[in-house]
């Protein structure tokens, strides 16, 4: 199986209709990872996969677009999908804010191995290899580096334009980066990227391709997308659910 990464949700901040938050599915030959669970992502991931495949849960940040189904998951394998010690890596911050709202059932234990990461963490997950990077952002936000099978797959999570995808190192392939709004919104000090900044990160690394994501809800894609196609010299494209992209 070639690196692949499906789109379950990808509206910035909050959902959108048709368009759940933040989640992507990354498979390979040996694993198949969720990369952040936002609200609405348990339903196409299932369409995706059957979860008692699921290999590992990676999340970038404590931001709740981008992590709280995670309790939901927990759910279905403490009662639907019986499973324990489900990895996941995420965030010291994010860690915290799943403990303090997790309730579990007198004697039952918790299906979700955590651990905590942070920038120099380094993961190999099946036949992936997991990388991260600190973001621009408010939070501690990693942005994720996934190689697997001789091809690599970079994430941005969320990022304003104080960092770009050298921090990942060479050679990326595809590029999905936050592209939140349009360059209109610039000077306005919002923590994420537009469209041409974002194509201009993925240009300084020389990635190969770059998907936009991350639009907030009420963002033109087609504006997006050429606004992006100006700075970028390679393919780019704008994440939609069900996406498949083969890296």
């Amino acid at each position: 199986m070639a690196l692949t990464v499906t789109v379950l949700g990808c509206s910035g901040s909050y959902a959108a209709p048709g368009n759940p938050c933040t989640g992507y599915l990354v498979r390979s030959d040996s694993a198949a990872v969720l990369l952040d669970c936002g609200p609405g992502t348990l339903g196409p991931l299932q369409e995706a996969i059957d979860l008692a495949e699921l290999s590992a849960v990676v999340l970038t940040h404590c931001h709740p677009d981008h992590w709280l189904e995670l309790p939901v998951i927990r759910n279905v394998y403490i009662w639907f999908v019986p499973r324990d010690g489900v990895p996941v890596y995420g965030t010291a911050e994010t860690r915290a804010m799943d403990r303090a709202i997790t309730v579990l059932r007198s004697g039952r234990t918790d299906p979700l191995d955590w651990t905590v990461i942070e920038p120099a963490s380094e993961l190999t997950i099946g036949d992936q290899q997991w990388s991260f990077a600190l973001t621009d952002h408010p939070v501690e936000t990693l942005a994720p580096r996934v190689d697997a099978g001789g091809r690599s797959f970079a994430f941005s999570s969320d990022t304003g334009p104080g960092w770009d995808f050298r921090s990942l190192g060479d050679g990326i392939n595809l590029a999905m980066c936050d592209a939140s709004h349009g360059r209109e919104h610039e000077d306005q000090g919002i923590p994420h990227m537009s469209a041409r900044q974002a194509a201009l990160a993925a240009s300084a690394a020389g990635a190969e391709r770059l998907v936009l994501t991350h639009l907030a809800p009420g963002c033109d894609p087609d504006a997006q997308l050429a606004e992006a196609e100006e700075v970028f010299a390679g393919d780019v494209d704008v994440a939609r659910p069900g996406l498949v992209l083969t890296v």
